[in-house]
């Protein structure tokens, strides 16, 4: 989030609360009011227990200020909201967005932007319970001759390489500087060799977070305009400087949204990562504009699934559901060779077709695992559909390989049958929360959608066009809640900064 994305005008009422038919289940989501932005920043892992802040915007004497919200967890899925140690009556700015790291000496800290300092800041946490942490300061950044360097400041990221801490600050091509010590620091130049051709002129780096991903480096960040994407490319030791080789997009604009960008269509938004202790990388993304067609951004605070990221020898980068969600299910269902024959309702209307009931949801907390065999998922225009009813309509989930998407509601991703791996068959897991649907395909996309009229139409359907196609299996599981640290949280406010 840079600093011109914002004006510091707190929510009017933070006590609000969201009313219960917007309390997800599963996904973590702010306990308060009107509460955007709700980036978030700041993951750690220590001793044992996972720490994520998100930013709050709040009221602050006369006007508002932001602060950082502090959860903890066991396992990324049930939080627990601690007292906001990291707020304006302590820092004397607001908090605007960075990322956490740990020291040389093994401390977590957090560098971000000061909102109204002017300067990015950096704080070093007092202890491992990040229960309190040492003053912050600015990062006070020289050129090699003594003179101020004149950079962005805003949304920095730092990171280690050997022994020396590089920091980025926000930008087109955001500068690069470095330090021995966190406090004396160098500017060294540009931080990318050069941009790709899939990146559109002025497209900013936001919200970045950078680290080593197999045997590349990734650059996980957003453009104000477009949202959520990454680089994937090398570190120039002797020049200092990241080497891009290719980009990707984690956000995926919906119909009804802008196409130029600003009026908001960044559904999938502000990117935060942590290393677990097995060696995994997981992050986080606030849902910026989840259901809103109108040009605003959702005031509720709602962060997607933990998603792990990997990258394997082929180059492809993995984006799969959090292997921990899987201690949350229950009631297993499984149905075999099911057949959809076409024509299925339809197929000309603006709304997804009727199709074939193949199955009825668990509730309104479920995970559904689709494969379908290779063979039968190639070529085929087909697809299913959640919240449907006999008139047709709901949220559909389709393949389109004449223009090689994966379709989830009104948005499209690159996803396509013909590039996976000879034999490997189709494979969709789909998590519903209430409104609130998120999808992985072969573990090689992933899209989120939110369908408001989800009530009372617990079935998924199917329809194919063109040629009939079997389902090789269809698996349905319960999903068992984590929100009760919500629930406790929206009692007790713990969380609640200081307003004067």
């Amino acid at each position: 989030m840079s600093t011109f994305a914002w004006a510091a005008e707190p929510p009017a009422a933070e006590k609000i609360q969201p009313a219960d038919d917007l309390v997800l289940n599963y996904h973590l989501m702010h306990p308060g009011g009107p509460s955007l932005p709700g980036d978030p920043n700041a993951a750690f892992y220590l001793d044992g227990t996972y720490h994520l802040h998100y930013i709050l915007a709040h009221p602050w004497k006369d006007k508002g200020s932001f602060a950082f919200v502090h959860v903890t967890s066991p396992d990324m899925l049930h939080w627990t909201w601690q007292p906001t140690k990291l707020q304006v009556s302590f820092t004397g700015h607001g908090m605007f967005s960075g990322t956490g790291f740990l020291t040389k000496e093994g401390k977590p800290a957090a560098i971000y932007h000061g909102q109204g300092s002017g300067r990015n800041q950096i704080a070093v946490a007092a202890d491992n319970k990040l229960s309190a942490w040492e003053k912050p300061y600015p990062v006070d950044v020289r050129n090699a001759d003594g003179s101020e360097a004149k950079i962005n400041h805003w949304d920095p990221d730092c990171f280690l390489i050997g022994d020396t801490y590089y920091a980025i600050s926000g930008g087109v091509n955001p500068p690069l500087m470095k330090s021995k010590d966190l406090k004396t620091w160098t500017h060294v130049g540009p931080f990318l060799r050069h941009d790709l051709p899939d990146v559109a002129v002025g497209e900013d780096i936001s919200c970045p977070n950078v680290f080593k991903l197999g045997d590349k480096w990734m650059l996980l960040c957003i453009s104000h305009n477009l949202g959520c994407r990454y680089y994937l490319g090398d570190w120039d030791a002797k020049a200092e400087q990241f080497v891009p080789q290719t980009q990707g997009r984690m956000n995926f604009r919906r119909e009804d949204q802008n196409i130029y960008g600003p009026p908001w269509r960044v559904d999938y938004f502000a990117p935060e990562s942590v290393l677990t202790p097995d060696g995994r990388r997981v992050m986080w993304a606030w849902l910026a504009c989840l259901g809103k067609d109108d040009g605003t951004m959702d005031d509720r605070t709602i962060e997607s699934l933990p998603r792990e990221l990997s990258l394997p020898a082929d180059g492809v980068l993995r984006i799969r559901p959090l292997r921990e969600l899987e201690a949350l299910r229950r009631d297993h269902a499984t149905l075999g060779n099911l057949a959809i024959e076409p024509p299925i309702g339809d197929v000309r209307a603006k709304v997804a077709p009727a199709g074939k009931v193949l199955a009825t949801l668990p509730g309104d907390s479920a995970e559904i695992r689709i494969t379908v065999a290779r063979d039968q998922a190639e070529r085929k225009l087909f697809g299913f559909v959640l919240f449907g009813s006999p008139q047709g309509g709901g949220l559909p989930i389709m393949l389109r390989p004449e223009n090689g998407t994966l379709r989830v509601g009104t948005a499209e991703a690159p996803f396509s049958v013909s590039s996976l791996p000879p034999g490997e068959d189709l494979t969709l897991r789909i998590y519903v929360d209430k409104y609130l649907v998120e999808v992985f395909a072969n573990d090689r996309q992933a899209m989120i959608a939110s369908f408001a009229d989800y009530r009372g139409k617990p079935t998924l359907s199917g329809f194919s066009v063109g040629a009939p196609t079997a389902v090789k299996s269809l698996e349905t599981w319960k999903i068992e809640p984590t929100n009760q640290g919500f629930l406790e949280a929206r009692k007790n406010h713990v969380w609640e900064p200081k307003t004067n």
